[in-house]
């Protein structure tokens, strides 16, 4: 079986499918393929490893419904459709809980960061204007013994709940679909429902999914329920927050500060005025970038496709 890899993953996959006896062929430019070089190349593979920069879609699909099996090179699978791959009789494989520690720290990371205003301060620096101390300039906020809010308490929405608990003693509250024990019995952590989330979180934390009931689910009507002196992060999708809405959200002061590491569109402009608030820290989709995470992913990414090529279960298949 020949495997197409279409982005330049670390070795350890590549060297896993080929000492399965797998033929590989690798993308290995800087930019991510075309849409029409992706088809054009999956003509003569059986499997493929992708990414989000890739359009899995019904049109794909049908052009390449020869494919046996599609991996993916991250935990998020929201640029293929499942259903359609599924009707083909393809195999969809992700690559979870390779992040989940990476994802975390970003989370925490931003956090910190934007209730500190270091990314404005930085730049402030850089751009000559250091000035006069002023004691009531450029004032951040302390996270001891507030309240985190959980948007999707699943494996990374715990860890980034433990780091908050842990260092600051966060009482940490969540909304999910389902009850998270573990959770609750370690972090005291209790389930609230949405409306709860949104009035009593100072930090809302955002670790979901992005489908239909997420997409543009924090708005300008979510926000205006928030605490004005709350913290909104997102490391899940940009498409789960409204970026106009939540532009507006921070410059009227309807809520304190934002830290993102995804946006809506990625890549972001740097025109985007977000960029030039004081309250606000943002990373380029940055959240699995450790060499641990990212060679945990392309290790599971390569072991979908040999389970697949061996007649065994995925033990990763999301369909």
């Amino acid at each position: 079986m020949k495997v197409l890899v279409s982005l330049n993953i670390p070795e350890v996959g590549i060297e896993l499918l080929k000492q399965a006896g797998l033929e590989v062929e690798v993308w290995r430019e800087v930019r991510p393929m075309t849409a029409e070089e992706l088809v054009e190349t999956c003509q003569d593979v059986q499997a493929l490893i992708t990414t989000g920069s890739n359009k899995i879609n019904g049109d794909f699909l049908q052009k390449c419904s020869h494919l046996k099996v599609i991996s993916q090179f991250g935990a998020g699978y929201d640029n293929i459709d499942v259903a359609a791959a599924s009707q083909l009789g393809i195999v969809v494989g992700n690559a979870p809980d390779a992040m989940s520690d990476a994802t975390a720290d970003i989370a925490f990371t931003l956090m910190l960061t934007a209730s500190r205003k270091i990314c404005y301060l930085h730049k402030s620096i850089i751009s000559g204007n250091w000035g006069y101390f002023r004691p009531r300039a450029h004032l951040g906020l302390e996270l001891k013994r507030k309240t985190l809010g959980v948007f999707g308490l699943g494996r990374i929405g715990f860890e980034m709940a433990k780091r908050c608990h842990g260092a600051y003693l966060m009482d940490i509250i969540y909304c999910s679909r389902t009850s998270k024990v573990e959770a609750e019995q370690q972090l005291g952590a209790r389930k609230v429902g949405f409306d709860e989330l949104l009035t009593n979180s100072d930090v809302l934390t955002v670790h979901c999914a992005l489908n239909n009931d997420t997409r543009g689910l924090f708005n300008r009507d979510t926000f205006e329920k928030m605490k004005s002196s709350a913290l909104f992060i997102n490391t899940s999708r940009g498409g789960v927050h409204n970026q106009h809405d939540l532009y507006q959200a921070l410059v009227s002061g309807t809520i304190w500060g934002a830290g993102l590491d995804v946006t809506d569109p990625e890549p972001m402009s740097p025109e985007d005025p977000l960029l030039s608030l004081e309250n606000v820290a943002i990373t380029p989709h940055i959240g699995s970038a450790t060499v641990e995470a990212r060679d945990e992913m392309s290790r599971l990414a390569a072991t979908n496709i040999i389970q697949f090529y061996r007649g065994e279960q995925v033990d990763n298949r999301v369909n």
